[in-house]
């Protein structure tokens, strides 16, 4: 099996030096960018499966990285796990509103972090075994033949609410701010407001039935696919 390429977009030497030894002796192939605008490239290039993401960052920050790498088809999909110094709520918020998977403040165990790592890379891995299905918690979307079904009954859904349950279930446990599940699920071209994202969460929900507690909102957020190990 090949080995899963992480990405460390981080300025602090000493600690990349920590964090590439680490992850080098878990077994993952490890790169390297000390800044906002290098780490793009870097992604480009590596096509990492994770990028470790600090948020202080020289040239451009990592807020602003996360909402690059999210707002390009060829990066949007690679998992986000950012570091900072910061703690507040705030902050946090900000990083999960611009796309971040996971996030984890320094100073924090190396131990710890390699099993969140370990973690989101796993709750991937069957999105990534099959791109045209996904399952989860009783409910199955099929993209080849534009089908979506909950507890074996075929919900009749529109394009739009589609397409928002295929993003959601492919990303369990990932928050998604309103812009993001316009541009994600609806088309960045499409002309829509954030309220009307709201509008079909609710129908969405609706035709779920039983189910429609998988969709769950997240104050100050946006939406969310619940984790199933929640």
């Amino acid at each position: 099996m090949a080995r899963k390429r992480i990405l460390i977009i981080e300025d602090d030497a000493a600690l990349v030096e920590v964090l590439e030894y680490n992850l080098e002796q878990a077994g993952y192939q490890v790169s390297v960018a000390r800044g906002g605008r290098a780490g793009l490239h870097v992604t480009e290039s590596v096509r990492p499966d994770l990028i470790l993401l600090d948020v202080m960052l020289p040239e451009m920050d990592g807020i602003e990285v996360c909402r690059q790498l999210r707002a390009h088809e060829s990066t949007r999909d690679v998992l986000i796990l950012m570091l900072t110094a910061k703690s507040q709520e705030l902050d946090e918020l900000i990083g999960f509103s611009v796309g971040a998977d996971d996030y984890v403040t320094k100073p924090f165990s190396v131990n710890v972090l390699l099993q969140r790592i370990k973690s989101l890379i796993r709750r991937q891995e069957p999105t990534r075994q099959n791109r045209d299905t996904a399952t989860s918690q009783g409910i199955a979307v099929d993209r080849k033949s534009h089908r979506a079904i909950a507890a074996n009954e075929l919900l009749p859904l529109t394009k739009s609410e589609f397409a928002l349950l295929d993003v959601l279930i492919r990303n369990p446990g990932r928050a998604f701010s309103r812009s993001e599940l316009i541009d994600a699920a609806l088309g960045g071209d499409a002309i829509v407001l954030d309220r009307t994202i709201d509008v079909h969460i609710r129908a969405l929900r609706k035709k779920l039935g039983s189910h429609a507690k998988v969709i769950e909102t997240v104050r100050g957020v946006g939406y969310r696919f619940r984790d199933q190990g929640n």
